[in-house]
Formats: structure tokens, sequence, C-alpha cells
């Protein structure tokens, strides 16, 4: 047998860990693999939590956190950086000097500041770093609207006067090459999706909203995106492909709990899933 196959693309992922499957780490590795990339993990908090939400999380040291990184990262080539829940100031500024190290990686960053059912994961103040020495430094920041306007309002101002091209005027400002803000929730019969860049806005894709409440999808959406990138693909480009690879996971997620349901990232291997997309060719 060969020893000199080709590497997959590799792609290093920073994220909270999530015993459910269902987000988080796992989700990016899940997420990553399917994408044909080989994922690396560096394990930035630990949470308790099930299909219904958080009960605790525990955040690792920020030195346990680069040198979790740094170890891998003078090993390996990495074509990718994608980060999930940071957990603490400290972290986050670890995480940029990780970033400032490695400037020709791009960056893709789902801000994670609450969990799927809403529990609170970033305070005020991490906020007020990830403006100051992250997001100078993304290449592609995918947030929901929520989290779009809580980055990009004013501490005075109210985020709900905010319309989602003023946030990515401010986000895009702030230093991000791309602001990808998905309208999961906000109240549209559709999904509306939009990418913007310092010039505005440069794609909108609607999507059918589909029924039930899921755990992990912005965790998908933002790992499928960062392999993509990893494997070659313009930003647009890599933004379309990841929508689809995500809607289709949604479309066959499942609720092997309580609580919400899980995408599932390896739906095309499922026959099921085949025979269908056979017959469906109107998917968009």
């Amino acid at each position: 047998m060969s020893t000199d196959n080709p590497l997959p693309p590799i792609v290093l992922t920073l994220a909270g860990s999530d015993p459910t499957g269902g987000a988080g780490i796992q989700a990016d590795i899940l997420t990553l693999a399917s994408m044909g990339c080989h994922p690396l993990s560096v394990i930035t908090a630990i949470t308790v939590q099930d299909t219904r939400g958080v009960q605790d999380f525990m955040v690792i040291d920020d030195e346990w956190v680069l040198d979790q990184a740094r170890a891998v990262l003078e090993d390996m080539p990495v074509a990718a950086f994608k980060v999930g829940m940071i957990g603490s100031i400290d972290n986050a500024v670890a995480i940029a000097e990780l970033a400032s190290d490695y400037p020709d990686i791009p960056l893709i960053y789902d801000p994670v500041l609450a969990s799927g059912r809403g529990d609170e994961l970033s305070r005020e103040e991490l906020i007020h770093v990830l403006r100051d020495v992250l997001l100078p430094q993304v290449t592609v920041l995918t947030p929901n609207s929520v989290e779009a306007r809580r980055l990009a309002a004013n501490d005075d101002e109210d985020e709900e006067s905010l319309s989602l091209a003023d946030c990515a005027k401010r986000l895009t400002r702030l230093g991000c090459d791309y602001v990808f803000i998905t309208g999961t929730h906000e109240a549209t019969r559709d999904v509306e999706n939009r990418l913007y860049d310092l010039a505005g806005e440069i794609r909108a894709d609607t999507w059918p909203r589909l029924n039930g409440s899921f755990h992990g999808s912005g965790c998908t959406l933002a790992s499928a995106i960062a392999g993509l990138v990893a494997r070659g693909l313009a930003v647009p480009e890599a933004v379309k492909e990841a929508q689809d690879f995500t809607w289709q996971a949604l479309r066959y997620g499942f609720r092997p709990g309580m609580g919400q349901y899980i995408p599932d990232r390896l739906f095309w291997a499922n026959d099921d899933a085949s025979e269908d997309d056979d017959k469906d060719t109107d998917t968009p």
C-alpha cells in the first residue's frame, strides 16, 4: 500500500465540548469530516448539557488552549481555522494571539453567545474584547440575527432598532472580511440569509423554514464554510454550498432525546436520503 497518499485539507477547530454530539467540537468534527477534511480539535470549554439545554460549563485555561493549538500547528499544515464557543476573555485574547501568528490562514468564527435554547454563554465584557481583538482578524463571521445585533450594538443602544445591514456594516468596519447573517430568528416565512463585505450585500439566499428546533445548526454551517474554504472555494461559493449542506442536514435531522433535533451531518450516507434526493430535484 502506498504511503504517499495526498493530504486532505486540514482544519483546526477551537470550540466547547458538547457531550450530546449535537453542537460544539463534536458537530465541527462530523461536519468537517463530511466535507472531506481532516479535523484538528482544541477544546475551549467543557459543558454539562443535554438536548434540552446547558446546565453548566467550565472554561479551559487559556494556556492550555494555546498549548493544544500550537502543538498541532507546529506539526501539521492547517488550511483554515474554525472558532466556536470561546468562554472567557483570556481565551479570546489567546485565540486572537494565535490568529495573529498565522495571518494567512482564513478564520471562520461562529460567535456562540448563547445555547440553542437561549442559555447565556458570553457576558458583555467578553463581547467588548471580541470586538477589539478577534473580529479584526476574522475572515468570515457567521452570526444569527440576534448575535449580529448583540455584537454590533453600542452599550446604550436598543439592539432591536438595528437593521441587519447596519449590523453587517459595523462588523465589517471592525475588520471582518465577510459577515454572513442567518435569519432563522427573524419573523419571516422562509429563512433569509445574507452575505456582506465592506461594500455591502453580495449574496442573499432563501430557504424553506423547517419545523422543529435544532441543536448545532450554527456549528454545522460555520464548519461547512471552513471546510469548503479549506478545499479552495472562494467565500461566496463556500457560503452557498455550506447552506445547501446544512439545510439537508437539518432536513434529515433526528430527535434522540427529549429536547431539540440534531442535524444529520452524514445524511448523504443514508439510503433513504439518497432515494429522497433522486425523487426531489427541486430542493434549493
